[in-house]
């Protein structure tokens, strides 16, 4: 790891290891005790720990952890594709690939990079992802770890030659929470949405928060830079910061939780997905052109904000 030393700040740390499939999995650490690991089978995050070392993302117990399934839980990188739609796998092929750490990245904003721990991984197109999606692109990844516990994902896609392309995309992002039915998102009021349990019919969102007591699966044609997640059990809020990313709402709830073979009938209590994702209206990228998609995860305790 020596040749990477030099791109981090002093303070940080970063070490590679083996996860339980002899994978390399890169976990950053701040100064203050949290920690971010990331596979890179899939470029996933797997684990976010609090300063105390608690965990707040969720992940199931009956999650398989093993290529080419990705994983239920943490935050899967979903490219070209979000859903299941065409001749790709559902979300797309990039969750499933074996990434690398990336030894020249390009510079990004210092901001990006000061006092934090990061790291770089890079996919590019194998000749099997050739033959069932003939694009030719670059996908830069940036994970990082900031001393106060935020942790931020930067992907940067590039379309590298021949003709334009068109791709969907999503940070899949599975929070933990203490029961779903206690928590409530703000920051989504007055926002038309297409419903996935309604023919993918389009409503406007009323009242002053979203709360939970059955299945959701919303997807948002537009959102906030900043949405707040409340979980009142916990007293704690995830504040999710992002850019040029609307965004998906869901939880599975009992039935279809129970129909899930990797995921515990019951944990539906104790998750819940707020992604930040381009669904609805692609990006098309011509050659030579890249798309940037920033998102930002941090805890604030719950008195921070109104819980009237």
């Amino acid at each position: 790891m020596g040749h990477y030393a030099a791109i981090w700040d002093h303070k940080a740390a970063i070490e590679v290891t083996k996860d339980w499939n002899g994978i390399d999995q890169v976990v950053l650490r701040n100064p203050r005790g949290a920690s971010v690991r990331v596979s890179l089978h899939g470029g996933q995050v797997t684990s976010w720990r609090n300063d105390r070392g608690e965990e707040l993302l969720f992940t199931s117990s009956k999650a398989i952890f093993k290529p080419p399934k990705a994983m239920r839980g943490g935050i899967p990188i979903c490219f070209p594709q979000f859903g299941n739609c065409g001749s790709l796998e559902q979300h797309g092929f990039a969750r499933n690939k074996i990434w690398s750490i990336d030894e020249n990245p390009p510079p990004l904003h210092p901001n990006d990079s000061l006092g934090k721990s990061l790291v770089d991984l890079l996919l590019k197109p194998s000749d099997e992802d050739l033959k069932c999606w003939p694009r030719c692109f670059e996908f830069r990844l940036r994970v990082s770890l900031a001393a106060d516990g935020k942790l931020t994902l930067i992907s940067r896609i590039r379309n590298i030659n021949g003709k334009p392309f068109h791709f969907s995309f999503a940070y899949h992002t599975y929070l933990s929470v203490s029961d779903i039915s206690e928590v409530r998102i703000e920051g989504l009021e007055t926002l038309d949405y297409l419903d996935n349990l309604c023919q993918r019919k389009r409503f406007t969102e009323q009242g002053d928060a979203i709360t939970f007591e059955s299945e959701v699966d919303r997807v948002y044609l537009s959102s906030p830079n900043v949405i707040a997640v409340l979980d009142h059990e916990r007293k704690r809020t995830y504040v999710i910061r992002k850019e040029g990313l609307p965004g998906l709402v869901w939880n599975p709830w009992e039935k279809k939780a129970k129909a899930m073979l990797d995921f515990g009938d019951d944990e539906y209590k104790q998750m819940l997905c707020v992604d930040g994702a381009i669904i609805e209206k692609p990006i098309t990228l011509k050659p030579g052109e890249e798309w940037t998609g920033r998102l930002e995860l941090g805890v604030v305790p719950s008195s921070f904000c109104d819980e009237g």
